[in-house]
């Protein structure tokens, strides 16, 4: 069994690390704050923002993963979590020479710039647009230029712990971009876990891997079908708010597919079929 560290022990990262627990592996949670972990998990109270805070990180981990989330939606935030926190975890972790086998990076599709509806894979382009993707691209660089092998996960939108932001619109009866149609990208958090858990059992990843579903789709599908499941009237419609239109991208899966993952939810029926029913909704 491998010693693991989970950098970011939130939602998923807790949810990871139950799962590895339960199969033997030896499981080191790494957080600010001193809420509790899993039972079975080793708890490390440090900031990885603060390098002084890592002086006395453990070695000898197989694999990390990273799985860091910002305080604010700060341009600050997101450079301390993703830039300086990942620099300051690389330094540390091979401070003693012991370095782990493989350094996994949760990081997101925000750091394409496309947004005519164009398909995007692992070798397209990146060019972000918002605060949020360069410094996602800046923490990506330093995990695939450092000193620890790396692999990237780009997740799309997660969801699947309750109803979610997107089921609220749809009840508060918000409207959807139909012209030109804003496409998007979305991944349950049950598939997030899995798919980490995946690649830990991979014996040579590639450096970057799309963590999306099979079905990129127009907002507006979705959020009708979830009107329609909901028994409500379909979504109002809107417009892109500028000239030239946004109509966002569509990420391809094909990578990941390759290597055997098969998703729980492969495309947001599913999975926003099991949020609903779960919440009594259907």
């Amino acid at each position: 069994m491998s010693r693991v560290l989970i950098a970011g022990c939130g939602d998923i990262g807790s949810a990871l690390g139950t799962r590895l627990l339960a199969e033997g592996h030896d499981v080191w949670g790494l957080r600010r704050s001193a809420a509790a972990l899993p039972a079975g998990m080793t708890a490390l109270r440090m900031d990885v923002t603060n390098p002084a805070a890592l002086d006395n990180l453990p070695v000898g981990f197989d694999t990390v993963f990273y799985i860091v989330t910002p305080d604010t939606y700060e341009d600050a935030a997101y450079a301390s979590a993703f830039v300086c926190g990942t620099e300051n975890l690389l330094r540390a972790l091979c401070s003693e020479g012991a370095r782990p086998g493989r350094l996994i990076f949760v990081s997101s599709t925000s750091v394409y710039g496309q947004s005519q509806g164009e398909w995007v894979d692992e070798a397209s382009p990146t060019d972000p647009r918002s605060f949020a993707g360069k410094r996602l691209l800046q923490g990506e660089e330093a995990v695939l230029g450092g000193p620890i092998p790396g692999t990237v996960v780009r997740f799309g939108g997660i969801y699947g712990r309750g109803e979610g932001r997107l089921v609220k619109r749809v009840r508060d009866g918000s409207p959807c971009q139909e012209a030109p149609p804003l496409y998007t990208n979305r991944i349950h958090r049950d598939d997030c876990v899995s798919v980490l858990h995946h690649l830990l059992n991979l014996d040579d990843p590639q450096r970057i891997y799309l963590g999306v579903d099979s079905e990129p789709a127009a907002q507006c599908a979705v959020m009708d079908w979830i009107s329609a499941e909901l028994g409500l009237p379909p979504s109002p419609r809107t417009a892109a708010v500028d000239d030239h239109g946004k109509g966002g991208k569509r990420c391809r899966n094909a990578r990941l597919l390759a290597t055997g993952y098969r998703f729980l939810y492969p495309s947001y029926r599913d999975g926003y079929g099991a949020v609903l029913e779960g919440a009594g909704a259907t």
